[in-house]
């Protein structure tokens, strides 16, 4: 029984870019499931599946509709115990998984939107763009042409940020040790989110955290390069 992913994407519905998209997209991807992707953007989430949806990603799977992308992770976790990798190392690793949750979107999210609000916005139709501009500026309290200026100034700190991650990768390839698990998929959602929307030059070539991306831009016959980067970066 193929799943379905609703998934983010904005005028150009090849381009899913939402992090907590990828994060299940890989989910799916590392229990070697099949899966169709359904792009929707910001206005249409409250119409799909009936109505009565808030947030992507969400799944349907036969009878069941899983949203938000750790539940997703911990519905294929049961649902399918015995096929492919485990997406946790156990169950007391949950736990570990969550605090990852909880670095990344209260570090490198903020750092990200603050960074791609306008690649992001100039990725949507007309009626998105109205509803984004209104939601990240009355979060912010500014304009986006304000939250995006001399964003540039602002990458040492991003370097200072992933710093939990590149000193972890001195020891192991992953997150999750020799092999890739669900940890390693959110972060890899906010670089991912960056890379589609914006590119990804405001990191170093040769630091750790790239070469660690690019092996997650690999996996699963390139599931993440599947989607090109942005061009305009700067």
């Amino acid at each position: 029984m193929a799943i379905k992913l609703y998934e983010l994407a904005g005028k150009d519905t090849s381009l899913p870019f939402s992090p907590h998209c990828w994060k299940a997209r890989m989910a799916l991807a590392h229990k070697g499931l099949e899966f169709e992707v359904e792009p929707v953007g910001f206005t249409q989430i409250a119409e799909i599946e009936n109505g009565g949806q808030t947030i992507v990603p969400l799944i349907r799977h036969g009878e069941k509709l899983v949203s938000d992308s750790f539940n997703i992770a911990l519905y294929l976790k049961a649902a399918y115990p015995d096929r492919g990798p485990g997406l946790f190392k156990g169950d007391d690793s949950i736990a570990l998984t969550r605090f990852v949750e909880s670095w990344c979107q209260t570090q490198i999210h903020p750092w990200a939107i603050k960074w791609a609000a306008m690649d992001i916005y100039n990725m949507l139709g007309e009626e998105d763009q109205a509803y984004f501009r209104t939601k990240r500026e009355a979060a912010f309290g500014v304009t986006l042409e304000e939250l995006v200026a001399n964003r540039e100034a602002s990458i040492p700190q991003l370097k200072q940020l992933l710093m939990p991650l590149r000193l972890l990768l001195k020891h192991h390839p992953y997150i999750g040790g020799k092999d890739p698990i669900f940890a390693d998929y959110i972060p890899f959602g906010a670089l991912q989110w960056l890379r589609i929307c914006s590119g990804l030059t405001m990191i170093e070539k040769d630091d750790p955290v790239m070469a660690w991306f690019e092996r997650m831009l690999d996996l699963y016959d390139g599931q993440g390069r599947s989607v090109p980067e942005a061009k305009h970066s700067s």
